[in-house]
């Protein structure tokens, strides 16, 4: 008597469904976020053509690929992971786990926010604050609110990061946590490139 098996049914991981699902909600808010300053632009050209002309672009395009190169640092540690090599194999980064590829996103995204602060300072000893005119409340609370959810992937990368060293062994389930954050990673980044565009280029 031959037995029929049941066929195996792969259904995606419930996190990864999640964090998509989640992450398609803050498209929508960044969207606000945009439509509120091109609004506020399109009120006040006079203010935004005087205030843009502080703008260090040069060096916040250089904050931008820092930033960039983090989201191709944390993919190669995404790869690390989905061959389930948490640490590192030898010291060429050919041979990088997922935690090594993961600190040196770390690294990059925390000098991407320390350049944020210190351009915020320069801007704010130049007369352009959150209280200023129009321009300065679109200008912080579009870029302030990204910086928070950069901070929030850098936590997220400690995290995975605390996970693999606790876990007694790597395997699926700390993998997915670090393809999850990677989600989110690229998104950040790609939003980022969007006011960049907006802020730096189109003003």
């Amino acid at each position: 008597m031959t037995t029929i098996s049941a066929p195996v049914i792969n259904r995606p991981s419930a996190t990864s469904v999640g964090t998509i699902v989640w992450l398609g909600s803050e498209v929508m808010f960044f969207a606000g976020l945009f439509a509120m300053y091109f609004s506020l632009r399109a009120n006040s050209p006079e203010i935004w053509a005087n205030d843009t002309a502080i703008l260090n672009v040069p060096f916040a395009l250089v904050n931008t690929l820092i930033l960039v190169a983090s989201s191709f640092t944390a993919q190669f540690g995404v790869f690390a992971a989905e061959r389930l090599q948490p640490r590192r194999t030898g010291l060429s980064p050919v041979k990088w786990g997922m935690v090594e590829w993961f600190f040196l996103s770390y690294i990059l995204g925390a000098i991407f926010v320390a350049g944020q602060v210190w351009e915020y300072a320069t801007l704010i000893s130049e007369g352009v604050s959150l209280s200023s005119n129009s321009y300065g409340s679109a200008f912080y609370i579009t870029t302030g609110f990204h910086a928070l959810h950069v901070t929030g992937g850098l936590v997220a990368f400690l995290l995975v990061i605390g996970k693999t060293y606790a876990a007694k062994k790597f395997g699926h389930y700390e993998a997915t946590s670090a393809i999850v954050v990677s989600y989110y990673w690229h998104f950040v980044d790609v939003v980022w490139i969007g006011l960049f565009l907006i802020v730096y280029v189109l003003k």
